[in-house]
């Protein structure tokens, strides 16, 4: 388990791309229980997220993986489509948990606006990481997986707020 997030933390850093990552079912379904858990957390110790955020969250979250495989699949890559799932989700549950140690553990600290940025910092690299994994994931460079990590995350939150229009749900 320790060289698997060691793996995941060196494709965070954008040192190792999805093929770091073991072709293996039994791991994906490792990595998914990594990331429901990391999900249940942030919902958890999220104040402004409630239990049907959970589930929405993995909803959108599940139609951002498609999306990525179907990129995959498209490009001619499908060999690869496991392994690039795999580095996605576990990925997402680092950095998910880094957002939430953030909230925690920062804000008693530091005003609402440096929390905030931090944040805001975190999102950003996560499109950056999830650009890395995809453009990895299908030889091409930099640039044209952020995009479509981009193309992706818009697609995420337009679909979560046609899920739950609430105003709490733009956040």
């Amino acid at each position: 388990m320790f060289a698997l997030i060691e793996t995941l933390f060196d494709i965070i850093r954008l040192r190792k791309g999805p093929d770091a990552i073991p072709h293996s079912q039994l791991l994906f379904v490792v990595v998914v229980v990594l990331w429901l858990f990391a999900g249940a957390i942030m919902t958890v110790l999220t104040q402004e997220l409630g239990k049907t955020h959970f589930f929405e969250m993995i909803l959108v979250g599940v139609a951002g993986l498609l999306s990525y495989t179907a990129i995959v699949l498209l490009t001619g890559h499908g060999a690869r489509a496991l392994q690039t799932v795999t580095a996605l989700l576990g990925c997402d549950s680092l950095l998910s948990l880094l957002y939430v140690a953030a909230i925690v553990f920062l804000a008693p600290y530091l005003s609402g606006n440096l929390v905030s940025i931090v944040v805001t910092v975190i999102l950003l690299w996560s499109l950056a990481v999830e650009g890395h994994i995809i453009a990895r994931a299908i030889d091409q460079r930099m640039f044209v997986g952020v995009m479509a990590a981009i193309v992706i995350f818009l697609f995420q939150q337009f679909l979560f707020s046609a899920i739950d229009p609430s105003p709490a749900a733009a956040t």
